[in-house]
C-alpha cells in the first residue's frame, strides 16, 4: 500500500490530469481545491476555538437599553396571492409579484 505514492505514480497521475483537463483547466482546479482546504482548515479551527464568554449583566442591560426595536410585520399587513386554479389564498411576504400564481397543490395535480 505505501508504493501507491512513487514518483512514477505521480508523473502518470499529473499526465493523465493534463490529459483530461488541459493546461489552462489546471491552475483554476489547484486554485479552487486549495481555497477548499484553507475553507476547511478555518472551519476546524473555529470548531475547537472556546466560545467567546457571555457578556455580564451590566453589559446587557446597556445593550438593551441603547437596542431599537423594529415593528413586527403584522397580518394585517400581509400581501397575498390567489391560486389561478383553485382560488385559494396564500401569503406573499416577500411582496413578489405574480401574474398567474399556481399553488403548491394544484401543480402537483398536473
Amino acid at each position: 500500500m505505501g508504493d501507491l505514492l512513487q514518483p512514477t505514480h505521480l508523473l502518470v497521475i499529473a499526465v493523465v490530469l493534463l490529459v483530461l483537463f488541459g493546461g489552462k483547466r489546471l491552475p483554476e482546479l489547484g486554485k479552487g481545491l486549495g481555497e477548499g482546504l484553507k475553507g476547511f482548515k478555518e472551519g476546524l479551527k473555529g470548531m475547537t476555538d472556546p466560545a467567546p464568554p457571555a457578556p455580564t449583566a451590566q453589559q446587557a442591560a446597556a445593550a438593551a437599553s441603547t437596542s431599537v426595536s423594529t415593528p413586527v410585520e403584522s397580518k394585517a399587513d400581509m400581501e397575498y396571492v390567489t391560486c389561478s386554479r383553485c382560488g385559494g389564498r396564500f401569503e406573499n411576504p416577500q411582496g413578489f409579484k405574480v401574474a398567474d400564481y399556481v399553488c403548491r397543490t394544484c401543480q402537483a395535480r398536473s
